[in-house]
Order: C-alpha cells, then sequence, then structure tokens
C-alpha cells in the first residue's frame, strides 16, 4: 500500500470497490433525482434517490420480493420480466411522489445490452418517468414478457431430469413456465390498475 507525508487514503467504499465516486459526482451534478438500480443473484431492488447535504434521501423503492407478496407473482425474482415488473412498480412510486425525471445509476455493474438492470430501466421508463437513454439497450417486449422462457420450458418438457433442475423454483410453486407470458401480463396488470390514478395525474 502507498505511503508518505502526501499520501491521501481513499474513501472507504472507494477501497472497498463500492463507489465510484467520480461517476457519482457526475449524476449528483444533474440535479435529477438518481434512479439507482441493484442486482443480487435472486432479487433486483430499484430506488429513486435524492442528494442532499445531509446525506441521501430515498424518494421512492421497490424490491422483486414485492412481487410475490402483493401481486401473486410465482416465477423467479431474478429474471428479465421481474426485473421489468419491478422497474414498473418502483416508477409507479416515483410518480405518486410527483418525480417524473431521473438520472440512471447503475453502479459498477457492466453496462450489456438487454441486462436485467437495462429491463428495470424500461419499467420505470413505462412507469412514465422520464430517463436519458439509448433505445438500443433495451431488451426487446418478448423478452421481458419471459417468452424466451417459456420457449426453453417447452424445448425441455422431454426431459424431466433437466426440466426440474432448470425450473425448480417454478416446480415448488406449482406454476407451469409455459405460461410465463400470460402470468407476466397478469402482475404487470395488477400494478397498473394499482397506481392508474396516478399516472393520469402526471
Amino acid at each position: 500500500m502507498a505511503h508518505g507525508p502526501r499520501y491521501n487514503v481513499p474513501f472507504r467504499r472507494k477501497r472497498e470497490g463500492r463507489t465510484d465516486y467520480k461517476q457519482r459526482i457526475r449524476l449528483v451534478l444533474s440535479e435529477r433525482p438518481r434512479l439507482v438500480i441493484r442486482r443480487t443473484n435472486k432479487h433486483m431492488v430499484v430506488q429513486l434517490i435524492e442528494a442532499r447535504p445531509d446525506g441521501d434521501f430515498t424518494l421512492a423503492s421497490s424490491k422483486s420480493s414485492e412481487l410475490i407478496k402483493k401481486y401473486g407473482w410465482k416465477a423467479s425474482c431474478g429474471n428479465l420480466p421481474a426485473s421489468y415488473l419491478t422497474g414498473l412498480l418502483g416508477g409507479s412510486r416515483a410518480l405518486q411522489k410527483d418525480v417524473t425525471k431521473a438520472v440512471l445509476d447503475m453502479g459498477l455493474n457492466i453496462s450489456s445490452k438487454g441486462s436485467r438492470i437495462y429491463a428495470a430501466l424500461k419499467g420505470v421508463l413505462d412507469a412514465g418517468v422520464e430517463i436519458p437513454h439509448s433505445e438500443e439497450i433495451l431488451p426487446d417486449m418478448e423478452r421481458l414478457q419471459g417468452k424466451h422462457i417459456s420457449n426453453l420450458s417447452q424445448t425441455l418438457s422431454e426431459n424431466s431430469e433437466l426440466y426440474d433442475k432448470q425450473f425448480s423454483k417454478y416446480v415448488s410453486e406449482k406454476f407451469d413456465p409455459k405460461k410465463m407470458t400470460e402470468h407476466f401480463e397478469e402482475v404487470k396488470e395488477k400494478i397498473l390498475q394499482e397506481y392508474s390514478k396516478v399516472k393520469s395525474k402526471a
């Protein structure tokens, strides 16, 4: 480790590889709330955060685990459809708090076209929040609806061992992944109906 009278110890979060402070200051200087999207192996988290002199303040947030508790989601909480729905929920709550514009903060995640990060972004955009972006990086609607999951389940249905291994979560929930697209639309409609009055006022 470097040392000496002129050496400045980096901030702890920078040393831990958790925060890019150069990126953060650019986002804060935009004077818009940050749309913070974070992913884990199993879940997605979407937050609208405002930087204030006394620290960050969360204006609205949503977690993919809420899809199960509130809207009857039966599939994985870490796939593209769940990411989109989490973004849609977070964006709808942002409008409820009169947040109509934001800037994307994807942290240290690598920008990858059609990723879960951009699936969540698409959900926030469809909720009605304005965020600078390129249309090219967003997943296509068929993947957001989970059609690729339905197709894979159809392909593996002839091999019960592979099917049970790949779709163990769905099997435990007694959910047929072939119906993913229909299930996605059902949950999406529940979210839209809950926040429809908010969107009409925005």
